[in-house]
Formats: C-alpha cells, sequence, structure tokens
C-alpha cells in the first residue's frame, strides 16, 4: 500500500470517454477498499510550430489542463470516496509513471485525446504499463468487445 496506510489509486484524467471510465472504476474499487483516489492531469508544450512563427499563448495550455481536471472533479464529486486532483506539466505517461511510486494502482484508458484510431492501446497507456512502480488497470473504450 501506498505510504498513507490507505490504498491509493491513481488515475490519468484527460477528459475523454475512457479516462472517465477509469475514474468511474477507481472511485467504486476505491469504494470497496476504503481507499481513495488521486487524478492527475498531464500537460505540455507542442513540439510544432507553424510556418509562420505565430507565437503559442503558453498559458493556455496549462489553463485547458486545469479546467479538464476541475470538470472531472465535479463530475466524481460526492460519491463517497476521497478524490484529489493534481496537474503536471510533462509527457502525461511519465508523470504517471513517476506518480505510480506514490500509488498502489493505476488506472488509465485504453485511448485517450490524441489516440490513432484502431490502436489496441493508446501510448501513454502502453509506456504505463511496462514503466509504473505499481499494478496498472487499463479501461478499455466504452462498449468496445
Amino acid at each position: 500500500m501506498a505510504g498513507s496506510g490507505s490504498f491509493r489509486i491513481l488515475v490519468g484524467a484527460d477528459g475523454s470517454d475512457q479516462s472517465k471510465a477509469a475514474m468511474d472504476w477507481a472511485i467504486e474499487e476505491s469504494r470497496l477498499r476504503g481507499g481513495e483516489v488521486q487524478a492527475l492531469t498531464a500537460w505540455n508544450f507542442p513540439y510544432v510550430s507553424d510556418a509562420l512563427g505565430t507565437a503559442w499563448d503558453y498559458d493556455i495550455f496549462q489553463k485547458d489542463a486545469q479546467a479538464i481536471l476541475e470538470a472531472e472533479l465535479e463530475r466524481v464529486k460526492d460519491r463517497g470516496v476521497p478524490i484529489t486532483g493534481r496537474i503536471v506539466e510533462g509527457n502525461p505517461a511519465s508523470a504517471l509513471i513517476d506518480a505510480s511510486r506514490d500509488a498502489d494502482l493505476v488506472a488509465v484508458g485504453s485511448r485517450g485525446h490524441g489516440g490513432f484510431t484502431g490502436m489496441l492501446l493508446g501510448s501513454v497507456s502502453h509506456q504505463t504499463i511496462h514503466h509504473a512502480h505499481c499494478p496498472v488497470l487499463v479501461i478499455r473504450e466504452p462498449g468496445s468487445a
């Protein structure tokens, strides 16, 4: 168990249906175990720019991440389980892997925003299952077989 003595589930929250399904699962599992949930939203700057040299409004990336996390925490409030949220600047997979050191389980969606249609696992879930410091549960797309 994580250092708090309570079973802690870390959930990757990116606003996708898959991450919402992972959050819903984590809440129910935490309720059964008397545990807690931590939602983690990661953001990073784009790697490309346009040919015109347009300047990015860099604050918008963090603000978007904050809005995604706040919306998810609002959606799941009052579910009878302690739920906290955290925003991290950086690669989502790296952020989840690092945060998994303090978790008993990581729950992620099979594909989030930016995934390629037809992939069995998204790059974030794939990297997380191979490098996390605790077990990882991947929630498949709702309605998929």
